[in-house]
């Protein structure tokens, strides 16, 4: 599985648990986002990771403190046009396993 294919499953994993996708792949000179999805009123910004090996700490231990930040600035980037801003936060969706398929779910795992 590539990296698009793991943001489609992680997209369907969300959807089946009653986010709506609003964006896909938001990109800004800060970053990129790689879902916006709606949980009721809560807006997500979710990070796709996957990693087939568990060796050195798996796909959570990919989103750095670099990549956090960058993150937030692309969410920044995008909340700038919106008159209020809703409650947000960060999830990640890990994908493990030999064929990308075991999705670990982790909500708020990280902001400011």
């Amino acid at each position: 599985m590539n990296g698009s294919e793991a943001e489609r499953y992680a997209e369907t994993f969300l959807r089946h648990h009653n986010l709506v996708l609003l964006r896909r792949n938001y990109r800004c000179r800060s970053g990129e986002i790689d879902l916006i999805m709606r949980d009721g009123t809560m807006l997500v910004f979710v990070e796709v990771r996957m990693r087939k090996s568990p060796a050195f700490g798996g796909a959570a231990a990919s989103i750095t403190w670099v990549k956090q930040r960058k993150l937030l600035r692309a969410a920044r980037h995008y909340l700038a046009s919106f008159k209020f801003e809703p409650p947000c936060r960060f999830d990640a969706i890990l994908l493990s396993g030999h064929d990308g398929k075991e999705v670990e779910w982790i909500k708020n795992a990280f902001g400011e």
